[in-house]
């Protein structure tokens, strides 16, 4: 069985290292944004670190919860090597 946890690529860094500053910026913790996105926290910290996947219903909740545009929350991220080298 596959774990969930896969290495970060450099796009699922970034994509992380962005939801954590948006997070900082409204001074919310993980807890909180996990509450508002109705998601749970270690999934949030999983996606800070790189760590998940996240699919599109979650990049709209995760959007929606820290009050940004979801085309803000993805802007460049094309153009980062992710799993496979794709980029």
């Amino acid at each position: 069985m596959a774990s969930a946890r896969q290495p970060a690529t450099e796009l699922h860094r970034e994509f992380g290292d962005r939801i954590r500053a948006k997070r900082a910026e409204l001074g919310l913790s993980q807890e909180a944004l996990a509450h508002r996105a109705g998601l749970q926290r270690a999934y949030i910290g999983q996606l800070e670190a790189g760590m998940r996947n996240v699919g599109l219903d979650n990049l709209t909740r995760l959007a929606r919860a820290l009050e940004m545009d979801l085309g803000d929350l993805l802007r460049g991220l094309q153009n980062l090597p992710g799993k496979h080298g794709l980029s």
